[in-house]
Parts: C-alpha cells; sequence; structure tokens
C-alpha cells in the first residue's frame, strides 16, 4: 500500500505540486505518512503498540487544510474520507453518531478494493462477455442427452466471422436484446428521523439481500451491450468476501479521516448554550480517536492505527479549549500562514489544476483563446489580499470570486466570440473591479 520509495521529501514535492506554502504542514503529513511505512516494518509484537501521532491544522479558511489532506489519501491510494466536526451531536440529540464515520471510511476502502479487483478481471471479463454477444448474435447449437444440455464444441464459419467483425467494431451500432440483471429497488427511504441514516442503510442492505435480482429484457447497441455485459461478468469473477476483508483491513493500517470545522466543537458550553452538545461531541470522538472496534457491515473495525487529521480555523476559540483528554490525541500541532500576495501569484499560475489554467481550457472549449498578462495576474493577486485584509479572511477562495466578476461577461459571450484571441491585462482588471473595489460595502457583498 505505501511505496517505500515515498520518502517524507518525495511525498513534499508531490504535494507541492497542487499546494502553494505550507511547508510546516506538508513536513508534518509527509512524516505521518512515512511512519505509516515504517510500522509495516516491525515485528508484529512491536507494530501493535505503535499508534499514529494525529495531526491537529491550525489555520484560517482556505490555506490548504483540506487539500493537503486529499492529496495526501491520492497520492497513496489510501482510504480516505472528509468530515465536518459540526454535523455530529452528543448521543441522544438528533444528528449523526460519530460512529458513521468509521461506516463511512469502511464504505470508501470497499469501493477502492473493489474498483482494482474490478480491473484486474477486466481481460477474462471482457473475453466472456463478447462470448455473450455473439451468442444473442449468432446462438450456438444446442446438443441434448435426456435432461442434459451442452453445447457445440465446433464454432461455426458464421460465428468465427461475427466474432472478427465484433473485434473490429464493425457491429458497434446494430441493435440487440439482452437480458440485463436489475437490482431490487429499496422500499426504505425518507421515513427514518435525522441522524437514524446508518440504521436506514443497513435495513436497506438487509431487504435488498432478501429480494432477488431480476432479470430484464433491453434493447441495446452491442457497443453498450459489451459494456453492461463485461461489467456483470467482472463483478462474478471477483470474490465480494475477500474484498471485504482486504477493505476492512485498509481502512485499519491506511486510513485517513479528516475531521474538518474542529474548533467549532470546541469552547466552554454552559447549560444554557443552545450548542449544549458540543462537548459531547468531543466525548463522542475521543473513543474513536483512542482506539475503538466499530461494527461495519463489511466487520469490526479497529480504529487504533487510523490516521486522524483534525483541522479548524480557531479563531473564535483556541486548541486548549478542546477537552484535555482529546487534545492529548493530537500531538503534532501544526499552523498553516495566511496567504500572501506572492502565494496568490503562484496559486494562480504554478499548481498543475492552477485557477488560470482552468479559466483557459474552459475558453478553448469555445473555440476562444485567452490569455492573462503578467501584470493581469499581479493586479488580481494585490486586489485578492486587500479584500482579504479589509473583510474575511478567505484566502485562496477570494480568488475564485474576483476572477469570476472578471470572467463574467466573456463566459457569458463565448459561445459568439468564437476564433477570438482575449487578452486580459491589468487595465482590464482594474475597470471590471474599479465600482466594486472603491465602495467598501460593495466589496463586502461583491467580492
Amino acid at each position: 500500500m505505501i511505496k517505500e520509495e515515498l520518502t517524507p521529501k518525495q511525498i513534499v514535492q508531490e504535494l507541492d505540486k497542487y499546494i502553494v506554502g505550507q511547508k510546516d504542514a506538508k513536513k508534518a503529513v509527509a512524516v505521518a505518512l512515512r511512519n505509516r511505512w515504517r510500522r509495516q516494518q516491525l515485528p508484529e509484537e512491536l507494530r501493535d503498540e505503535v499508534i499514529p501521532k494525529n495531526i491537529l491544522m491550525i489555520g484560517p479558511t482556505g490555506v490548504g487544510k483540506t487539500e493537503i489532506a486529499r492529496r495526501l489519501a491520492n497520492l497513496v491510494g489510501a482510504p480516505f474520507i472528509k468530515v465536518e466536526a459540526t454535523k455530529f451531536t452528543e448521543v441522544g440529540y438528533v444528528g449523526r453518531d460519530v460512529e458513521s464515520i468509521i461506516r463511512e471510511l469502511a464504505e470508501a476502502s470497499f469501493k477502492m478494493v473493489k474498483a482494482e479487483k474490478m480491473e484486474e478481471v477486466q481481460e477474462k471479463a471482457k473475453a466472456l462477455a463478447e462470448e455473450k454477444v455473439l451468442d444473442y448474435l449468432v446462438p450456438r447449437k444446442v446438443r441434448r442427452f435426456g435432461s442434459l444440455e451442452s453445447y457445440e464444441e465446433e464454432e461455426s464459419p458464421a460465428r468465427e466471422k461475427f466474432r472478427q467483425m465484433l473485434k473490429e467494431g464493425q457491429l458497434d451500432d446494430r441493435i440487440i436484446e439482452i437480458d440485463v440483471e436489475e437490482k431490487p429497488v429499496s422500499v426504505i427511504g425518507g421515513v427514518i428521523a435525522p441522524g437514524m441514516e446508518d440504521i436506514e442503510n443497513q435495513l436497506r442492505d438487509l431487504f435488498s439481500n432478501l429480494t432477488p435480482s431480476k432479470r430484464k429484457r433491453r434493447k441495446v447497441t452491442v457497443k453498450e451491450a459489451l459494456k453492461i455485459l463485461q461489467q456483470q461478468e467482472a463483478e462474478k469473477l471477483i470474490d465480494m468476501d475477500e474484498v471485504a476483508s482486504e477493505a476492512v483491513y485498509r481502512a485499519e493500517n491506511f486510513g485517513i479521516v479528516f475531521i474538518d470545522e474542529i474548533d467549532k466543537v470546541a469552547g466552554k458550553s454552559s447549560g444554557s448554550s443552545p450548542d449544549v452538545s458540543r462537548e459531547g461531541v468531543q466525548r463522542d470522538l475521543l473513543p474513536i480517536v483512542e482506539g475503538t472496534t466499530v461494527s461495519t457491515k463489511y466487520g469490526p473495525i479497529k480504529t487504533d492505527h487510523i490516521l486522524f487529521i483534525a483541522a479548524g480555523a480557531f479563531h473564535l476559540s483556541k486548541p486548549s479549549d478542546l477537552i484535555p483528554e482529546l487534545q492529548g490525541r493530537f500531538p503534532i500541532r501544526v499552523e498553516l500562514q495566511p496567504l500572501t500576495k506572492e502565494d496568490f501569484v503562484k496559486i494562480l499560475t504554478q499548481p498543475k489544476n492552477a485557477l488560470i489554467k482552468q479559466y483557459k481550457a474552459l475558453m478553448e472549449t469555445e473555440g476562444v483563446h485567452l490569455e492573462f498578462t503578467d501584470d493581469a495576474i499581479e493586479t488580481i493577486a494585490e486586489i485578492a489580499e486587500e479584500v482579504n485584509e479589509k473583510t474575511e479572511n478567505i484566502g485562496a477562495r477570494r480568488l475564485h470570486t474576483i476572477l469570476e466578476r472578471i470572467m463574467e461577461d466573456f463566459s457569458f459571450e463565448a459561445p459568439e466570440l468564437k476564433g477570438q484571441y482575449i487578452i486580459i491585462d491589468e487595465k482590464l482588471v482594474r475597470q471590471k473591479l474599479e465600482d466594486v473595489i472603491q465602495s467598501e460595502d460593495l466589496t463586502r457583498y461583491i467580492l
């Protein structure tokens, strides 16, 4: 699962492709990830003793907290989920139960393993799907021995010819009628109180297992039939019990849970406060972070070695406002720095998924060539920094609102501008944003 060659330095280099700055945070997660590989190399009796060092990221919104965790999980192909602490409430109140975090992680792990196993059997499934399509096009002769039936061993010349045509794609648009397995539609849904979604899902699974799957005749093209039948055959070729046990193993040993908005459940709550269950959420999170066993539909999952990364802006509360036991479970604290003008320039141009690159690609689809001059990019970054200082600091998200404002008319008129070159320079940027920047009230509302 975790490649030996991914050293902490290489992990940071990979994260640098998508996230600007925040060296401390990248370093902390890189070490946490490498420690997982180191743990796997230890003798078994010592391996169980090594617990992951959970991380608490502190920093304003829009500086890359979530992105770091998400890219980290993608990098190693680890099961990953992001949850908001504010969605959960203390046991006894209406709202989601914290154990559903681990059930979601198990689901993510199962989907990941299933996709990998399906990929492994695609070649075999494709061959079987081709045979089935040929059975619909050129049925094979059936030999009967009393009640026993078997197909003729010898291929007919017509079937051989059709096989060749099928491989060459000559039959792609021909319509055939095939049998498709249909999953039964669940009768349960929308009848259970909020916060009881887990029970609803379990009941849905139970009823779907009790109801046999139906077969339905569908008219589709040969190309579509190959896709449908290949999917069906691949599902038959993989052992779901093996997938479930592998999913549990991966979730336990490599799972990453990102708990956002942890600062919203921090702070002393008095009995008369509307947020009476805040501290209760922390108490409920505690056993999961400390290590407990949660039952999921794929089997029980021990949470001792799952890596938890919590994040929050902590502008109204402090990490010390969390209950002491929970603080102790996040030994690594990383402060993320607010973004500067220089950072904004890099965010606009350097990452693989840079905003300027995205807008250029979107306009290319309409045949419009878009170009941003260097002084335009500088001006956008300058305005973003200024607006963040004047109003709320929402980090890199401010660039989205500013760019949308600049691009609004061009995006609207793009279909009529086909074949044109649009150059966005400093003058145009200031012209588009002039009214908004001059009036502080407008800035608050629009940017």
